[in-house]
């Protein structure tokens, strides 16, 4: 037996993979396109076979679609939406800008596993069309805009969001338990007046609060679907019930509140919502890099460096130096990070791309966005995991600072005066011996008002 047949398209004649499901068109692109080696995720195949499924049970509601070659492609659409097919989508991501390629792969191996549970001759088009049944009612242009839709959103309501929340709860449990120990604050990277702990790891807390609430406000504009508007926009060879059905179909699928695009013409022309998304993203990953720098800063030492906080000791950090070990998940963070901050810049040069009646960058918009949300999605997890849950005050170390700290002049400008106490906070330096002690002999209060004035936990507020 040969390990090859013959399908045709336009062009002519192609040899195809016996074992494959996908036909000439698909074929072709795997030529074509031996860029990266990188296909499109788990996630945005389940997309499509979604959209096709609710594509085939819409069009035999509306009478376009014959009921018993519908229920199969349905049957065939579901098997790929659940990951039985993912071995027969080989095509690169750096393809044709409208994704024309996936969206026939997609038609094609849902047409030959169709044919294939009617008993009929894979690659024979026929009872099942790749273009005529499967893609009935759709064109790649609004197909590929709605696989992205559909695609990021889930990411986002089923990855990131839980992630986000997660990481949230582990930083205000660590503001509460961190909430009585006084620290030295920074500012420019010099000592400035004392804050908690807490107040700081609260800081934290709300910086991803923000976040949630960023993604929350781009999810609306993602769960706008282009499908219905064919081409260009215009919905040229559907039914102009068919968008608003097959959104309502992929809402009952997935329990997500899809709608269909209020302009069609926006929703394939331009990809500012998944612009919009990445921004979000792109912010979050700056705000992941504030705290996971701020904690391997913090827990710098564990003798010659800051040493406030005792972060987790989870792998040796060194092959030539014994007993050394390194902040290695926040490491891992910042890289995350950087790779969201890149992927945005993409997303962001993607979506100026289009022109006219299309965007032509959706397969590299698609990939970095959905990348971005699993992987700050899975390094936050990992992060919580391995690093936020085990950290531990140095509360002696913090006491020290403090207490060596010149910036506690601060408080006694209030009752002595700016230049006196600039003047303590300088012989302090100059002789090594802290503020407390210079002021007790040149401020001129007693034990009792100095020690007021220099108490640490006032100085913190509330």
């Amino acid at each position: 037996m040969a390990d090859y047949r013959i399908e045709t398209d336009s062009l002519g004649e192609v040899k195809v993979p016996a074992d494959r499901y996908y036909g000439a068109q698909t074929q072709r692109a795997v030529e074509n396109f031996p860029v990266s080696g990188v296909g499109f995720s788990r996630r945005f195949i389940r997309a499509l076979g979604l959209i096709k499924e609710a594509a085939a049970f819409t069009n035999q509601q509306l009478g376009s679609l014959d009921s018993n070659l519908g229920s199969i492609v349905q049957q065939a659409a579901t098997e790929g939406a659940e990951g039985k097919l993912d071995a027969h989508f080989p095509v690169d991501i750096f393809q044709t800008g409208s994704g024309t390629s996936t969206n026939m792969n997609t038609n094609e191996v849902i047409a030959n596993r169709s044919i294939e549970i009617l008993g009929g001759t894979i690659g024979s088009k026929t009872p099942v069309h790749p273009n005529d049944h499967v893609n009935h009612g759709q064109s790649s242009n609004d197909v590929i805009p709605t696989a992205l839709h559909i695609s990021a959103a889930e990411a986002l309501h089923v990855e990131l969001l839980p992630a986000l929340k997660r990481i949230q709860e582990a930083l205000e449990a660590k503001a509460t338990e961190f909430d009585d120990v006084l620290k030295i604050g920074r500012t420019h990277l010099q000592d400035a007046v004392p804050v908690r702990l807490g107040q700081e790891f609260a800081g934290y807390a709300t910086q991803i609060a923000n976040g949630i609430a960023r993604v929350e406000a781009v999810l609306p504009h993602m769960q706008e679907l282009a499908i219905g508007g064919t081409a260009v926009g215009t919905g040229l060879n559907t039914h102009e019930e068919f968008g608003d059905r097959v959104a309502a179909r992929i809402s009952e699928q997935t329990g997500i509140a899809f709608t269909s695009a209020p302009n069609r013409f926006e929703a394939l022309a331009a990809r500012d919502a998944a612009v919009m998304a990445s921004g979000a993203l792109r912010t979050i990953a700056v705000s992941l890099t504030k705290i996971a720098n701020d904690i391997r800063w913090l827990g710098s030492g564990p003798r010659c460096g800051i040493g406030e906080l005792l972060v987790p000791a989870v792998q040796p950090g060194s092959s030539i130096m014994p007993g050394k070990v390194n902040p290695v998940m926040a490491e891992s963070l910042l890289m995350v990070c950087a790779q969201v901050m890149g992927n945005d810049q993409t997303i962001a040069w993607g979506g100026a791309a289009g022109n006219f009646e299309l965007n032509v960058m959706k397969p590299v918009i698609a990939h970095n966005l959905l990348e971005s949300i699993s992987l700050l999605s899975n390094g936050m997890h990992t992060f919580v995991e391995r690093c936020i849950t085990g950290l531990e005050a140095n509360r002696e170390r913090a006491e020290q600072l403090i207490e060596g700290s010149l910036a506690m002049c601060t408080a006694l400008a209030p009752v002595i005066g700016y230049d006196a106490a600039a003047s303590i906070a300088k012989e302090a330096y100059k002789t090594g011996r802290t503020v407390r002690e210079v002021a007790r002999e040149k401020s001129g209060l007693s034990d009792e008002a100095l020690n007021e004035a220099l108490d640490a936990r006032r100085q913190t507020g509330k």
